[in-house]
C-alpha cells in the first residue's frame, strides 16, 4: 500500500522502525508521527464518531483529527510528536480491545 504522503526530499535520514497496529513500520529519524503514519499509509487513525478513517485536518496540533494512542494507553497528537524508535502506536478501534479506545 502506498502512503497518502510522499518523500521527496531528507531522504538519508537514518531510518528507525515503530509498530502501527501490529505492525511494524519505517519513518524517518526526526518525523512527526503524523509524517512516518502518512507516508506509508493513507490514513491515520479511525474515527471515534463513526465516520471512517481521518488523516489529519491542521497539521498543527490545534484540532482533534490526529489522536493516535501508545500501547501504554497515552494519548498523543500525531501532527506534534516526534518519532521515537521502537513506539508502539495504535490507530484502530479493532485494536485498541472490546471496542473502545484506550484511557485518555
Amino acid at each position: 500500500m502506498s502512503g497518502r504522503f510522499v518523500r521527496l526530499a531528507e531522504t538519508e535520514r537514518r531510518a528507525i522502525v515503530i509498530t502501527v497496529d501490529g505492525v511494524a513500520r519505517q519513518a524517518a529519524e526526526g518525523d512527526t508521527l503524523m509524517v512516518a503514519l502518512l507516508t506509508s499509509t493513507r490514513t491515520l487513525r479511525d474515527s471515534e464518531f463513526g465516520d471512517g478513517r481521518r488523516a489529519g485536518f491542521c497539521l498543527m496540533g490545534a484540532c482533534q483529527d490526529c489522536w493516535v494512542w501508545t500501547s501504554d494507553g497515552e494519548r498523543l497528537r500525531a501532527c506534534t510528536t516526534p518519532v521515537v524508535a521502537g513506539m508502539s502506536i495504535i490507530t484502530q478501534l479493532s485494536t485498541a480491545g472490546e471496542g473502545v479506545w484506550p484511557r485518555a
